[in-house]
């Protein structure tokens, strides 16, 4: 018996960008634990998931489980890598419906299809197939940081000036806020250094510089959990949105995670809803078949 796995490019539409994402297509296949962590540690990317088809439901969308390890464990909110499984099933025939649900440690997500021309883009009947995918993800409220002095942590991120510094509430990751786009793009981790810092992973950011078509930038840190810098990581924005709906006093944006591979996110914050909406491209760029 085989499992196939797909390996997905999200948050960009150019092959070898953004964030690479395996799906492993489980159907009705059962396995423990051990063997999804295994299989994780053996790709070696940022994340693995498992997608599983539920029969039985109440939904009138398909629900599937869908579950995400990194190298190191199994984590509760995965951005790209849902970003990922949806692209899988929207491209693979399996779903005939615009809008996908899953089930996750993180409640219900929804993912949708929205074509290219509702994001004001050009209409192309030579590339009709390509289309966004906007997922619903819980806002993550955030907090002042009153842990650790902003001076200790300009000393993890290699001295370089701090502005602020909060924390996300439900994953206790450190937002630290530079004075600059440059800046962001610039720094050169220590790992180690990240890795005895407190809270889970260190996420930079800033404001984008004028005229870049972006409104802030950023980069992920997580070698906690087995990833030390994450690409482009969906998650992460459902806390910067609202930093940045603050500190900027607009709702939607367009977002550059600033990391070599770079990708571009169009997040909504729903204020109301406490929801946060990303919207992001993906692309395929591998498949083969897990022996089991």
């Amino acid at each position: 018996m085989a499992v196939k796995y797909y390996v997905v490019d999200a948050f960009t539409d150019t092959a070898f960008k953004g964030n690479p994402a395996v799906v492993c297509w489980l159907e009705d296949i059962e396995k423990d634990d051990k063997w999804l962590q295994s299989v994780a540690t053996e790709f070696n990317l940022p994340t693995t998931c498992y997608l599983t088809r539920i029969v039985d439901q109440d939904s009138e969308n398909p629900r599937f489980k869908l579950r995400w390890f990194t190298t190191v464990s199994e984590v509760e909110l995965c951005g790209h890598a849902t970003l990922a499984a949806a692209h899988f099933l929207f491209r693979s025939g399996f779903v005939n419906s615009n809008a996908i649900e899953f089930s996750t440690l993180s409640g219900i997500l929804i993912a949708k299809r929205i074509p290219d021309n509702m994001l004001g883009e050009e209409p192309n009947e030579a590339i009709n197939d390509r289309f966004y995918i906007e997922l619903d993800f819980p806002v993550v409220p955030i907090s002042d940081y009153k842990e650790v002095e902003v001076s200790a942590i300009s000393e993890i991120l290699n001295g370089v000036s701090v502005v602020d510094v909060v924390k996300k509430d439900a994953f206790d990751d450190i937002i630290a806020v530079l004075p600059s786009e440059e800046k962001v793009a610039a720094f050169k981790p220590q790992f180690n250094k990240i890795k005895e810092a407190p809270g889970r992973a260190i996420i930079i950011t800033a404001p984008a510089s004028n005229g870049s078509g972006f409104d802030f930038c950023s980069r992920v840190f997580g070698p906690k959990i087995g990833v030390d810098e994450d690409p482009v990581t969906g998650s992460a924005h459902c806390a910067l949105a609202v930093y940045w709906h603050e500190k900027l006093g607009k709702r939607d944006f367009v977002a550059l995670q600033a990391s070599r591979r770079n990708g571009v996110l169009h997040v909504h914050l729903d204020k109301e809803n406490q929801r946060v909406l990303i919207r992001g491209k993906a692309t395929t760029v591998m498949e083969g078949s897990l022996l089991v």
